[in-house]
């Protein structure tokens, strides 16, 4: 993958992310774009935090619990430490930080 479909592959992945949010009625998530980071802002004020990291080509993740590092193998975003896909693992930790079942049905 080179450089720029990398930034257009995520770019278009936070796009998702904020029509996703905006369309969800389960919870009130805010979130701030800008500069390669999307923060979702969730009731508790708490973040999650999601940054492009171009020279790695990876997918940066934060939660209040702990941080992934993502690269894209075969169409999909994994885990580099667990081997888990982007998708199931968002849907899970935005659940968990909010305190109820949040699906975003990005896949």
């Amino acid at each position: 993958m080179t450089e720029s479909e990398y930034h257009h592959m995520l770019d278009e992945l936070f796009i998702r992310i904020e029509e996703a949010l905006d369309n969800l009625e389960s919870v009130d998530i805010d979130y701030e774009s800008g500069e390669g980071i999307l923060t979702l802002i969730l009731p508790d004020q708490s973040k999650i935090i999601l940054n492009k990291q171009p020279p790695l080509l990876q997918l940066w993740v934060a939660t209040k619990y702990n941080g992934h590092h993502f690269n894209y193998d075969n169409g999909k975003w994994i885990d580099e430490r667990f081997g888990g896909e982007f998708f199931a693992f968002f849907d899970e930790a935005v659940s968990k930080q909010a305190g109820t079942e949040v699906s975003l049905n990005l896949q």
